[in-house]
């Protein structure tokens, strides 16, 4: 696909009321990323040089989660033409092609755009409007097409008249204008309707009236062209957004047990031959080598996952995991942990925030706070690292090649060198140095003859 220069509005100023949400429309996240997103991502495959944003409605929300665009106010949401209108100011001084997006229809793809500004650049016309062919067209604008089939106008569904209501074929909402063409045809646009509001599809009669010839272009696909007004048709996008996922990284080469019940979000990247397990959530900007084994039954949120890794059962998030890596089951990676290679992390074990060396094991029934671990490392069943006394929170280092007996307490701050050895049982509060073993365990005492009095 050849990228195209031009420029891009997108609407998104409305309230969405029937979200029932104290949170902006456009910011419903939608596999994984808020819908805006996807349109601005969508209108940027196609080659657009400058994204301007209409925002009204929870617009500081809008400007602190999307910090790459120009915002433009709209103060008094007054249609979809006054929010068009209020870019006339940032746009004064530029000429070409605009793309008019929705901030509400995040299923259009880069291609379906890249259509819509083709065919309005080789037809040489001043606007070209995306149509769809509805199943059932209820409640959209009906396309009204000439005898040779060419654009004539669009008529709302509560104005079509009983033949017109037969039409399936709608107005989407998205439009291609030369520049000065719409702001000289948005001048001319009034508010003489039952809502009071200047509507863009108004300008499509206005260039026509002035001998000018509208292009219309169907999608190939028109589920792309579905807004999102409610909980209800958020959960029908995220279903056709997830499936869109999956085919294309099957397509790829990645394995998918049961891709309808793997859910992964639209920024993951994953390497060939890597196989998906039912009931993994793959989430955020988490990127997956080549021949990794994921799941059943595991969250991976913004992970860096290198080759050959294996977990299942396992919730890890904000942090990195080496090559050759087995990790589970019941097992929490939490942010800030780097695993080194051929790292064993088995059940029911808690890391966070810490370093763990090349070849290192945690088998069982581990937490692994705060600590900086070297390589070949193996930890007895039940060690724990005690990094918090009340008030801070302080690292245990652990050199190459220590192995640590079971239920071990490493009170930190606390270094362990190079090839020590721990005894079980011991809690651990000074450095043990180099190639040392350290017992520390009260000595035991028996007591003969013991009577328990609570038993009489």
């Amino acid at each position: 696909m050849v990228k195209k220069e031009v420029k891009s509005v997108i609407l998104a100023a409305g309230k969405g009321t029937r979200m029932k949400s104290k949170l902006p429309k456009v910011l419903h996240k939608v596999c994984g990323k808020p819908m805006l997103r996807h349109v601005i991502d969508a209108a940027r495959g196609v080659g657009s040089t400058r994204e301007l944003v209409v925002i009204g409605s929870g617009a500081e929300l809008v400007r602190q989660e999307i910090t790459d665009v120009e915002f433009v106010l709209q103060s008094e949401q007054l249609g979809t033409g006054h929010a068009v209108l209020c870019t006339r100011d940032a746009l004064k001084n530029v000429d070409g092609t605009v793309m008019i997006l929705c901030g509400d229809t995040p299923l259009f793809t880069a291609e379906t755009l890249s259509k819509l500004v083709d065919e309005h650049k080789r037809a040489e016309v001043k606007a070209t409007v995306l149509t769809a062919i509805m199943p059932d067209a209820t409640g959209y604008g009906r396309i009204i097409r000439a005898e040779d089939g060419s654009f004539e106008k669009i008529v709302e569904h509560k104005d079509a008249s009983e033949d017109e209501k037969k039409i399936r074929e709608v107005n989407s909402g998205i439009y291609c204008f030369d520049l000065k063409t719409l702001f000289a045809a948005l001048d001319k646009v009034n508010n003489d309707n039952s809502q009071g509001e200047y509507y863009l599809t108004d300008v499509l009669s206005i260039i026509r009236s002035s001998g000018e010839k509208i292009n219309a272009v169907i999608a190939d696909d028109f589920s792309e062209t579905l807004g999102i007004n409610s909980r209800q048709q958020l959960a029908v996008a995220e279903k056709i957004l997830r499936r869109r996922k999956n085919e294309q990284l099957m397509a790829d080469g990645v394995t998918l047990m049961d891709p309808g019940s793997t859910f992964i979000d639209a920024d993951v990247e994953i390497g060939r031959d890597t196989v998906i397990y039912p009931f993994t959530w793959i989430e955020g900007a988490t990127k997956i080598g080549s021949d990794c084994v994921l799941g059943p039954n595991s969250r991976i949120q913004n992970m860096q996952i290198g080759d050959r890794v294996t977990m299942q059962f396992v919730y890890g998030h904000d942090c990195e995991v080496g090559d050759d890596v087995t990790v589970g089951p019941y097992v929490h990676i939490r942010p800030g942990t780097k695993i080194g290679a051929k790292v064993k992390i088995g059940n029911f074990v808690e890391v966070k925030n810490s370093n763990i060396g090349t070849g290192s094991k945690l088998p069982h029934l581990q937490y692994i706070g705060d600590c900086d671990m070297g390589s070949n490392v193996n930890l007895g069943c039940g060690t724990v690292t005690c990094n918090y006394d009340g008030k801070k929170k302080y690292r245990t280092v652990i050199g190459n090649n220590v192995f640590v007996g079971c239920n071990t307490n490493l009170v930190a701050p606390v270094e362990v060198e190079d090839g020590a050895y721990i005894g079980a049982g011991s809690t651990i509060t000074k450095t043990v140095p180099k190639n040392n073993l350290a017992i520390a365990r009260a000595r035991q005492q028996n007591f003969a003859d013991w009577h328990d009095k609570r038993k009489g």
